[in-house]
């Protein structure tokens, strides 16, 4: 039994809230596993050789993606999947999608469904039933907050219910969030003035360790010095999922003032970890068979480097 160590910062916030919700439940698979968020971001060009035998596009990337699983399950969080990468191969990538997501459910592990969506109320509304209910059914999601918070709205009662969570575009990752992200507004950044008013909303879903269930995407790669320092300190409550490290060029150092004592954040790493065996295909001594041998040494070689 892992002991509840809330965030010192929202004790008076802790009082209002409800059990047992989905971000504690997450807080505590970081405690027990490191803040590692493996990205099952799987295009067919990445599966390995011997696996192309697998007749069916929907069979042969699950197997991939269930292999990864298997071989990581012990040293990971959480498992995100993004989507785009199953919508471009069609009925059989969403049948891929869908079935990735039962097995994380089946291994008892969490799981973050990469949509980033963002539209008017009622189609919010349906795009909530998808991912939170039914085929598509996943832990958390990710949402874009561009077009106001009335497209943020529909996913909130999955919030109230403890059982969902939310990851909010904030600081991306991208090169182009300077472009949007750092306008400024009365000396403040949009991104901080977006991040003020969300946490008003996010302070309605505290968890028992301090954190909220509407959390923020907050990538680390393109930050000035310091920068990191100043959006930990300002948005505490929030948990931060961060995109960047490793092939993006995010470094664990700076990673780590993302995080809050190693937790109160999740660090993704996609094709650093599922392409890693691709490295070694020139080696004398590679076999196509043995490719998770590279996943799982790319697992721990980042859990190192973020956690020491």
């Amino acid at each position: 039994m892992i002991e509840k160590k809330a965030n010192t910062n929202v004790l008076t916030v802790i009082m209002f809230t409800a059990n047992n919700m989905i971000i504690d439940r997450l807080f505590e698979e970081v405690q027990k596993f490191g803040p590692i968020c493996v990205g099952l971001d799987t295009d067919l060009s990445y599966i390995p050789e011997h696996l192309n035998s697998i007749e069916s596009i929907a069979d042969r990337v699950f197997k991939f993606n269930k292999d990864i699983i298997d071989a990581s399950y012990d040293l990971v969080a959480v498992y995100k999947l993004q989507i785009a990468y199953y919508e471009a191969l069609g009925v059989e990538g969403l049948l891929a999608y869908k079935k990735t997501l039962e097995y994380l459910r089946e291994k008892n592990k969490l799981s973050i469904g990469d949509i980033k969506r963002s539209d008017i109320a009622k189609t919010a509304e349906m795009y909530a039933k998808a991912h939170f209910e039914g085929d598509f059914e996943a832990d958390f999601i990710t949402l874009s907050p561009f077009m106001g918070y009335d497209s943020i709205k529909p996913y909130l009662p999955y919030l109230e219910s403890g059982e969902k969570g939310i990851f909010v575009l904030l600081r991306t990752s991208n090169p182009g969030a300077l472009d949007i992200e750092y306008l400024e507004s009365n000396g403040e950044t949009l991104y901080n003035i977006i991040g003020d008013n969300l946490s008003k909303i996010a302070d309605k879903y505290i968890g028992d360790y301090g954190y909220s269930s509407l959390g923020f995407v907050v990538g680390d790669n393109i930050m000035d010095s310091g920068e990191q320092d100043e959006i930990r300190k300002r948005f505490p409550r929030e948990f931060f999922l961060v995109p960047g490290y490793g092939a993006q060029g995010g470094k664990a150092a700076t990673v780590r003032k993302l995080l809050t004592e190693l937790n109160g954040g999740i660090v993704n790493s996609s094709r650093g970890i599922i392409t890693s065996h691709m490295k070694h295909m020139d080696d004398t001594d590679y076999k196509s068979e043995n490719y998770l041998k590279y996943i799982r040494e790319a697992v721990i070689n980042m859990k190192e480097d973020i956690c020491g």
